[in-house]
């Protein structure tokens, strides 16, 4: 098993960053990609980036692209989500997820999932 635990969410004013961190233990030896989603409100949750184990493939999603930066740190088992010029539409629970395989923007491929973490954006 893999257990996730998302950190750094907040509230924060439109134009500011905010950092999430996921930090993964138990068997982290078998996890390759790790992703980031979030859900707002009232709709579906969303893809927003992922990064394979050697961080060779990133993927963004359109609304956060230019603006979201993920990054991981394989020592620290550990992944981070950057972002900045943060906009009320970002407003979201943001959501870790780990997989056994390659990148993919799917959210029924992840095998693994934090508890989430609350980005509140003020406009």
């Amino acid at each position: 098993q893999v257990q996730l635990v998302e950190s750094g969410g907040g509230l924060v004013q439109a134009g500011g960053s905010l950092r999430l961190s996921c930090a993964a233990s138990g068997r982290t030896f078998s996890i390759n990609a790790m992703g980031w989603f979030r859900q707002a409100p009232g709709k579906e949750r969303e893809f927003v980036a992922a990064i394979s184990r050697s961080g060779s493939s990133i993927y963004y999603s359109d609304p956060v692209k230019g603006r979201f930066t993920i990054s991981r740190d394989n020592a620290k088992n550990t992944v981070y989500l950057q972002m900045n010029s943060l906009k009320p539409e970002d407003t979201a629970v943001y959501y870790c997820a780990a997989r056994f395989w390659g990148v993919t923007t799917t959210d029924s491929e992840y095998n693994y999932w934090g508890q989430g973490t609350q980005v509140t954006v003020s406009s």
